[in-house]
């Protein structure tokens, strides 16, 4: 008499190079901005009404915030800023981006 199989949700069964099914997260939006900014106030908008999550990040109150913002926008602190994913890791920074350059942004990423 021979044996059971092993069954096959064994992971010792798997080939290594079987692809796993493991869920793709979107990059992370981040919105640099500033108190004051008209601009900033109609992109929250923007994105607020098209569900776009993201984090929002005052660079009057965060110094490496303001250098991220300086290096994207050629040594200015242009407000908006926002970056999809990490800019120094194959992410995108976009200077004064409406909702439409973001989700497109998104896709590259």
């Amino acid at each position: 008499m021979t044996p059971d199989p092993a069954p096959t949700s064994d992971p010792r069964h798997h080939p290594p190079h079987e692809p796993q099914n493991v869920p793709q997260r979107d990059p992370e939006i981040t919105v640099y901005w500033r108190p004051g900014c008209p601009f900033c106030g109609s992109l929250f908008r923007q994105l607020e009404h098209a569900q776009v999550e993201h984090r929002r990040v005052n660079i009057w109150d965060d110094e490496v915030a303001a250098a991220v913002v300086r290096s994207i926008a050629r040594g200015n602190e242009t407000v908006p800023t926002v970056t999809v994913g990490d800019p120094t890791a194959g992410g995108v920074g976009l200077v004064n981006p409406n909702v439409a350059q973001i989700l497109a942004a998104v896709g590259t990423v």
